[in-house]
């Protein structure tokens, strides 16, 4: 059966302008192309974990707007559950993303709708404690993404934090969380260490996943786990949704009952099947493309 993954968290309409190169403050640079496509942690990450192969459910908020249309129209063709999606009155949430010839992006995001999903009502409640896994990220009010952890723990579900975009973390909220997933810059900001130091994130957590991005991830938890999970290489177009189709991936492989260590490396190949495509959930690889990317090998 199945893995049953709830993310709570944010939808966006994402407009993607791709360039020879970014523009410097104050600058001017004329594109290439553009497209527009729904996106926003929250709603990338269940996408992504819809297409890994589990039983997917959104929590969040959208606009009255045509993005907000547009959006759910997405998560569910994309198989995802958005019978408990909030509509606010008012604009959705947008962001501007700007892609440069080697992949790499500069991101500005107008939360909208987002910032109106606070607290959870019971039927959300019933839906996290339901599920195998609760995967939140940091685009919503945190006080939503505690509340989320709290019903988590309380029904005996395992809950994911990708602390994204990087923010102090309060301690009500650290004391539920299983699973941290932050890159380097994440990890700086929350440990206040300018280099990774796994040692202060397990003190604040029972596991940690720190992505590299080219160079892989590494995993370590109190139990004295610490490795390492090499990259596979690939052809990189865009890194938008790279860190949200790690992420979904994860959260599937671990609702699987996988190894923790398995569980990364498979993440892995998805993040990497990913970067292959341009756009944030356009890109989003199935459980197909991730296992023939994990086949070939990672390094």
């Amino acid at each position: 059966m199945a893995p049953r993954i709830v993310v709570a968290g944010s939808a966006n309409m994402d407009l993607v302008g791709l360039a020879e190169r970014l523009p410097q403050p104050g600058e001017t640079v004329l594109g290439d192309d553009f497209l527009m496509t729904p996106g926003g942690k929250g709603a990338n990450q269940a996408i992504a974990a819809a297409r890994a192969g589990g039983d997917t459910t959104f929590l969040g908020a959208i606009g009255s707007d045509a993005f907000g249309v547009t959006i759910k129209a997405r998560l569910n063709a994309s198989g995802v559950d958005t019978e408990n999606v909030r509509t606010s009155y008012g604009s959705s949430g947008v962001a501007v993303i700007m892609v440069d010839r080697r992949g790499e992006n500069s991101i500005l995001v107008s939360p909208g709708a987002n910032s109106t999903f606070a607290g959870l009502s019971a039927a959300e409640e019933t839906v996290i404690a339901d599920s195998d896994v609760l995967l939140c990220q940091q685009e919503i009010p945190l006080e939503t993404v505690t509340a989320a952890a709290r019903a988590a723990r309380a029904g005996g579900t395992l809950t994911i934090l990708n602390a994204a975009p990087a923010r102090e973390l309060p301690a009500e909220l650290l004391e539920v969380v299983d699973l941290l997933v932050v890159n380097e810059s994440e990890a700086a900001t929350i440990t206040g260490r300018a280099e990774p130091d796994m040692g202060a994130l397990l003190a604040l957590v029972p596991r940690v996943v720190l992505t590299l991005s080219g160079s892989g991830s590494w995993y370590a938890d109190r139990d004295g786990r610490d490795e390492r999970v090499p990259p596979f290489v690939v052809d990189v177009v865009d890194t938008t949704a790279a860190g949200d189709a790690f992420t979904g991936a994860l959260a599937v492989a671990w609702g699987e009952g996988r190894d923790l260590i398995e569980a990364v490396r498979w993440a892995n190949a998805a993040g990497a099947a990913c970067v292959t495509k341009m756009g944030a959930s356009n890109a989003l690889p199935a459980r197909a493309d991730i296992d023939a990317v994990y086949a070939r090998g990672a390094g």
